[in-house]
């Protein structure tokens, strides 16, 4: 006997026993009908209360640790502690179109019922009676997430009963709103894939806020039968799944006919991507620093990140075997770091891509030089048309070498710092000290290291200690924000206490160099040759190479903008001729094209600069003399005020004076009395000026003899 021929048995049946006797068909009928409502209010109010099965709280349940860029977009995913991807979502980041075809298609009176659609189940039941085998199950919204969350027993109908009252536990604990969500977050889509929005970017490569028809009819149907149905193993039936769905929906209204038949024709993605793993070094250190969150945000740019991660590879692709390429780009208004790439790539493991080679220590080469002069120009020593010395020498006990072993003779301070000479450089370092390079990179955030026990000498100027591409980003922030250093930091959210984004006091007030001296720096190295096919003159850059072409360097700025490049051996093997200007130079100027902007201005020259050729300088500025001693005891020195000093200008008496008044001891007059490297007065005769400073704060006051002597002090205003 068939289904339908058992259907039209007991309607015939039913037919004869109304006619015979209404009446008590009718009181028993009543009769059934009471019991049943009050069978069914007990079995509503307390059934629940007899089983044990826990709702969760929606925000306790494991979700895949997720780190954002500074809008809110994915850099980096890891999977949930239970291996399953697991991601966040809401009802409000989904498309809309998607959340019409899941309700029309699972659950039509989804806000009406209390977690059972009795109708839906009669009319599942009154299916099967008539065809003799399961049509529809009818199983709500709420139901299914019982059966997600594990509440509920097996295709039984004990089974489905025990799921009846989880749902009716459910919908009494959570809301409706908390229900969908549930179930957006939880539904499975093959392997380990659960929620609509682990499914998109796995199927789709792209968040669920935005789908077409077809993407969306296919997350409706794989949930019903996940490993049956997965596109990347079965794309038939995936298809014929979404097909399904696609006239369910037309039916419904839901969608029209022309739309359903072109979303029909969309091909189903057959294979699984990879989530997404931009800043995959930046990611761990964010979750090394905080374990405890489920969403890490950080400051860095995904659709700038993405970019550069692209070239780098491109770019180590193109260097060849082994080589390896970071860059750290930053806001230097505000120090956040905008990019961050480690290594062409984190899986590479020819390249040892999980290094993360924004982190390295190794040799700067050349790339200190900026911070050597700009003390120079702070102090008074030379301006950047001074003449100085390239000449075979010995420099306390240090014989230093230019690169190509060739000296040019008496050149500017411009060109030695142009083209990075490195006489220059270690004169100039003997006078302002190695110890004070080694105090400024300090106060601009670096952490410079030196072999245990050695003291900072003068091979610092030349590479002679280590640094790391972050620390380099974070001295040409300084330069490029007037002298003033910033501390980079790479989390949105907060700072955390103990880690490196920590909001330290910044040693010496900040100050890395003067703004007039910052500026003469910017504006030598904006006209420094640019690499071949690149446009000079914007980008204010600097090179460098270190001992046994190990590393290779270039850092650069605009207006807005650090960008600092690292190539080389992650291993540290040597690379013979790869130097900066040559490797990674190219790549600098490469990535500040990918900036997705034009390039912002560097700023203007201050009124105080000296800009005059070197016969026109101060006689002290027209050839740099490095003098014999410094302010611990040379032939000239500064009696008044001590170093160190915190000024008053009230009790000093600047207000008969105008100022304070500064005194020199020795020395040969003229004296040339400087403020952070801008001249304030030339006392022709008297070793004493009166120095009216600018305003509150850190200045080193400098003063130079007619010798070429000079003394220093680092004093404090208020």
């Amino acid at each position: 006997m068939t289904g339908d021929d058992r259907g039209r048995g007991i309607r015939a049946v039913v037919t004869r026993a109304i006619r015979r006797k209404p009446a008590r068909v009718a009181v028993l009928c009543a009769g059934a009908f009471g019991l049943a409502g009050l069978a069914f209010s007990l079995f509503y109010y307390i059934g629940p209360r007899l089983i044990d099965d826990p709702v969760p709280d929606p925000a306790a349940i494991a979700r895949s640790i997720e780190v954002l860029d500074r809008d809110d977009r994915l850099l980096r995913a890891y999977a949930a502690v239970d291996g399953r991807w697991r991601l966040s979502v809401s009802a409000e980041e989904v498309d809309p179109k998607f959340l019409s075809m899941l309700l029309a298609y699972e659950d039509r009176r989804f806000f009406e019922h209390g977690g059972v659609d009795f109708r839906a189940l009669g009319r599942a039941a009154w299916q099967t009676v008539r065809s003799g085998r399961i049509v529809s199950g009818g199983s709500t919204l709420t139901m299914q997430v019982a059966r997600l969350i594990q509440c509920g027993g097996q295709r039984s109908l004990a089974g489905k009963i025990h799921q009846i009252l989880c749902a009716w536990k459910i919908e009494r604990r959570l809301t409706k709103k908390q229900i969908l969500a549930l179930y957006l977050l939880k539904a499975p889509y093959g392997g380990n894939i659960e929620g609509v929005r682990a499914a998109t970017l796995a199927y789709f490569g792209k968040e669920p806020k935005r789908l077409t028809p077809a993407q969306a009819a296919l997350l409706v149907a794989l949930p019903q039968s996940p490993e049956h149905r997965r596109p990347d193993r079965h794309s038939a039936r995936a298809r014929e799944a979404r097909g399904r769905v696609l006239a369910r929906m037309v039916s419904a209204g839901v969608i029209g006919e022309g739309e359903a038949q072109a979303a029909a024709r969309e091909r189903v993605p057959d294979r699984r991507r990879a989530f997404p793993m931009l800043a995959a070094h930046a990611a761990d250190r964010a979750i090394a620093g905080d374990r405890s969150s489920r969403r890490h945000r950080l400051t860095l740019d995904a659709g700038l990140q993405a970019r550069l991660e692209d070239l780098v590879r491109m770019r180590a692709a193109r260097l060849g075997d082994r080589r390896s390429v970071a860059i750290v780009v930053a806001d230097h208004a505000s120090g956040e770091v905008l990019a961050s790439i480690g290594s062409p790539g984190y899986l590479d493991e020819m390249r040892h891509g999980a290094i993360d080679m924004t982190r390295a220590v190794r040799s700067p080469g050349s790339t200190l030089k900026p911070l050597i002069y700009g003390l120079g120009f702070e102090e008074g020593l030379a301006a950047p048309q001074s003449l100085i010395e390239d000449r075979p020498t010995t420099i306390s006990g240090y014989a230093p070498t230019n690169f190509d072993h060739d000296f040019r003779g008496t050149v500017t301070v411009r060109d030695a710092l142009a083209l990075s000479l490195n006489v220059p450089a270690v004169a100039m370092l003997d006078a302002v000290g190695p110890a004070r390079l080694m105090e400024r990179m300090r106060v601009a955030g670096m952490d410079p290291q030196l072999p245990e026990s050695e003291m900072p000498g003068l091979a610092i100027g030349l590479g002679g200690v280590g640094v790391t591409l972050h620390d380099l980003a974070a001295l040409y922030c300084a330069i490029a924000r007037g002298g003033e250093a910033v501390r980079l930091h790479e989390s949105k959210d907060r700072r955390i206490a103990d880690g490196p984004d920590a909001p330290r006091p910044l040693p010496g007030g900040g100050h890395v160099l003067s703004p007039l001296a910052s500026w003469y720096v910017g504006d030598i190295l904006a006209g420094a040759p640019p690499p071949i096919s690149a446009i000079g003159g914007r980008i204010a850059f600097k090179t460098g190479t270190s001992y046994g072409y190990r590393d290779a360097w270039a850092v650069g700025y605009d207006g807005s903008t650090v960008i600092a490049v690292w190539t080389g051996r992650a291993d540290g093997a040597a690379i013979a001729g790869a130097t900066g200007y040559l490797t990674a130079a190219p790549i600098l100027f490469d990535a500040f094209a990918r900036l997705g902007r034009t390039l912002a201005a560097l700023p203007g020259a201050p009124a105080h600069a000296l800009q005059a050729a070197s016969a026109d300088l101060p006689v002290p500025l027209r050839t740099v003399r490095i003098p014999q001693g410094h302010a611990e005891g040379g032939k000239i020195a500064i009696s008044f005020p001590p170093e160190g000093a915190l000024l008053d200008l009230e009790t000093v008496g600047a207000q008969r004076l105008g100022g304070v008044m500064l005194k020199a001891r020795r020395g040969k007059p003229p004296f040339y009395w400087y403020s952070n490297g801008a001249l304030v007065g030339i006392a022709p005769t008297r070793r004493s000026i009166v120095w009216k400073p600018d305003g509150a704060g850190f200045s080193t006051v400098s003063v130079v003899d007619s010798a070429g002597n000079s003394a220093r002090i680092r004093v404090e205003v208020r």
